[in-house]
């Protein structure tokens, strides 16, 4: 039987080889679980339990595998050294998974410290239209491996969100675009409509708009998708290779 770790760190950065300077390939954010492949001094050859995604980590002091009760449902979520709001320790960022241990008031403990209610979720929770609050990422930076406030690229900024809505969906857009079997045409693209390139991926806002972290503007944008496409054509010579319905 397979023995899975929780991530108790806020952001943990996997890496392609077990070196700080090679490439940053994804993320763990709080509370994701993993499994040891190999273990080194210094690192950690692991596979992550929510995508199957293999890489390095650093060897810290992490937790057993935690039974998560509760979810972040803002962009992140301050943690308080006590149940009030008088002294910030950290913050957590969207999605990550928590179990409470005690409740006061309007604040929950959990291992890292205090957490107002209005930032969290049951576990269970799951919305209508898993992409209901994806503009919360609307001007946070890109970054290639990102899955967070301080940075997201775009195949994360799909993923995250159907996580948290407790729906599997692969990390990188050359795997999403195979995961993912139901096409539709561009003149019938609607809200929610997940639109590929070799490499990038971005989601229908509606049959008008897109949002998508893109590398060149640095950030996450909202977007005409004719001029989108169009402009992805044009400067990095790609076409869409796919338009997805969940």
């Amino acid at each position: 039987m397979t023995k899975y770790f929780t991530n108790n760190f806020s952001i943990i950065n996997l890496y392609k080889k077990p070196s700080t300077k090679s490439e940053i390939v994804t993320q763990m954010i709080f509370g994701d679980r993993f499994s040891i492949l190999k273990k080194a001094k210094k690192w950690l050859k692991i596979k992550i339990k929510e995508d199957n995604y293999k890489g390095y980590i650093q060897n810290k002091n992490f937790s057993n595998n935690l039974k998560p009760t509760h979810k972040i449902n803002v962009l992140k979520a301050k943690i308080f050294k006590f149940p009030n709001k008088q002294k910030k320790i950290n913050e957590i960022p969207f999605g990550s998974k928590i179990k409470i241990i005690e409740e006061k008031g309007q604040f929950f403990k959990f291992s890292k410290g205090w957490i107002h209610n209005k930032d969290i979720k049951h576990i269970s929770y799951k919305q209508k239209n898993p992409f209901i609050n994806i503009g919360l990422f609307k001007n946070i930076k890109y970054k290639w491996g990102g899955k967070s406030f301080k940075g997201i690229d775009c195949s994360a900024l799909i993923q995250v969100f159907l996580n948290f809505n407790n729906r599997f969906c692969p990390r990188d857009a050359i795997d999403q675009v195979k995961y993912f079997k139901k096409n539709v045409k561009l003149k019938n693209i609607k809200r929610n409509d997940i639109i590929y390139w070799k490499g990038h991926v971005a989601l229908a806002l509606s049959n008008k708009k897109l949002i998508h972290a893109y590398g060149p503007m640095k950030k996450t944008v909202i977007m005409d998708i004719h001029q989108t496409i169009e402009r992805i054509e044009k400067t990095a010579k790609l076409k869409v290779i796919g338009i997805k319905r969940l």
